[in-house]
């Protein structure tokens, strides 16, 4: 079930660099607005899933070694640069541009690589 909810925010994250591309190259505004929903909706998947994995991570000691720690930090950077991109989005038109548009980039690649560190950790899991 975890593993579902952490891969949960990828499209969200995925929609987001694709909408700012989208404001990127039209200078629409309505663009940049609907990339700020897809990231907030990312970060309401991206917030019980991080929750859930410290719990996780923490009340274990095996996950401690087996990678836990690296997919917790992943999530955790996930989060705080998400955040960071939806402040930068809460600005005005072209004020959010090009750092939203990098910062998307950026929190994509890392809502992948957490969600295929958790996924790779599951599947190292005995069932």
């Amino acid at each position: 079930m975890h593993a579902l909810f952490a891969l949960s925010s990828v499209p969200l994250f995925l929609g987001a660099l694709l909408s700012d591309w989208a404001y990127f190259s039209s200078q629409e505004i309505q663009w940049v607005n609907f990339a700020a929903w897809l990231n907030a909706g990312a970060l309401l998947v991206a917030g019980p899933v991080l929750l859930w994995a410290a719990v996780q991570v923490l009340r274990s000691p095996a996950q401690r070694h087996q990678g836990g720690l690296v997919y917790l930090a992943l999530l955790l950077l996930t989060f705080v640069v998400g955040f960071v991109n939806a402040l930068i989005h809460g600005k005005d038109g072209w004020a959010a541009m090009p750092a939203g548009l990098i910062l998307s980039a950026v929190v994509l690649v890392l809502a992948v690589a957490a969600s295929a560190t958790g996924i790779a950790g599951f599947l190292r899991r005995p069932a």
